[in-house]
């Protein structure tokens, strides 16, 4: 049998399943030479972990790996059912909590500094600590930027709808929810990942997505519908659709990251000015731009993104080398794609 543990939270209702021990160590200068040997040899362990029937489809989870970079803690790649993410900011509020209350970093009232390596970038995350508990995580993420605004894609069966494309650690397409038809609320959760999939897909197979300094970052990472909120005090409620029809219920970290430098562009927020983004739960991330940068050749701003996470369990996983479906395996057919299965 080979053993993992993990510890698992969810952030504002979105879960993160946090490898501990069992992952075979990842060789690599760089954090995305670990990423890359994760994902040509060990990938079997990432669907063994994320997908039924030991987690779901739309599960999430990161590693811990030796940082690369001198400043940094601790390194950390996400995953979740397609694949590798770039950044998450779900995941570094969930992952700051478990590593601050679990003592695998030592933590200090009030306030506990955590510098994250990530394939993106750096991170740096202040973690509120009261007692043993961390009360809540912000955490400033790399540069976000806008890539294009007002963009048109015709899309099967939709027709034009329009978008914009901005960066928050991963690119994703911004779309109003009712030009799209989409209701923001739970029950209209298929359909937002059907036509969610749609735009991504589009405006991939429409345009090249490029990141200014790193290949391995340029793809379209998700689509989000922005609409109205719909509980007090919050200002816009985001629903992501992302990797291969994942829906994250939380208001998407990197998302309000993007979202924020889409704001700032069109002249919409202030610097320092806060912005209360709820999701299709209404849970809360509350975002805010701290900075201006010159990001390569584009101009970028530096976000905030402060949230809670919550713990849930903790495991040790057995997977058995005799059973034939031992790497995992999805059933919902609108995640259907080559490759699927033990």
């Amino acid at each position: 049998m080979h053993r993992i543990a993990t510890i698992d939270v969810h952030v504002a209702g979105e879960p993160l399943r946090v490898i501990t021990g069992g992952f075979p160590d990842l060789p690599g200068k760089t954090l995305l030479e670990k990423r890359r040997g994760a994902r040509e040899r060990y990938d079997h362990f990432r669907r063994a972990l994320m997908w039924e029937p030991r987690g779901h489809a739309d599960m999430y989870g990161c590693l811990l790996v030796p940082p690369t970079a001198p400043q940094a803690d601790l390194g950390v790649l996400f995953f979740h059912n397609e694949g590798y993410s770039t950044m998450c900011g779900h995941g570094v509020i969930g992952l700051v909590t478990v590593v601050l209350e679990n003592g695998i970093l030592p933590a200090v009232e009030p306030e506990t500094i955590v510098r994250l390596e990530t394939p993106s970038g750096l991170v740096t995350a202040r973690a509120t600590v009261q007692g043993k508990r961390v009360r809540s995580v912000a955490f400033q993420n790399v540069p976000s930027f806008v890539a294009a605004l007002d963009q048109v894609v015709e899309v099967p069966g939709m027709g034009s709808i329009r978008y914009d494309l901005a960066f928050g650690g991963a690119y994703y397409a911004f779309c109003r929810a009712e030009e799209a038809g989409v209701a923001l609320h739970p029950a209209a959760a298929r359909r937002l990942i059907d036509i969610g999939m749609a735009i991504k897909k589009a405006v991939s197979a429409s345009r090249s997505v490029v990141h200014p300094l790193e290949p391995e970052l340029s793809f379209l990472y998700g689509t989000i519908f922005v609409g109205h909120p719909q509980t007090p005090g919050a200002d816009s409620r985001h629903v992501c659709v992302f990797a291969d029809g994942a829906l994250d219920r939380s208001p998407t970290g990197t998302g309000v990251s993007a979202r924020l430098a889409v704001l700032q562009a069109r002249g919409e927020l202030r610097d320092l000015q806060p912005y209360v983004v709820e999701s299709l739960l209404g849970t809360r991330f509350t975002g805010r731009i701290l900075e201006r940068v010159e990001y390569g050749a584009v101009q970028a701003v530096i976000p905030e993104v402060a949230g809670c996470a919550y713990s849930t369990g903790r495991h040790e996983f057995l997977i058995d080398p005799d059973d034939p479906l031992r790497s995992g395996f999805l059933l919902q057919d609108y995640r259907e794609s080559p490759g699927r299965g033990p």
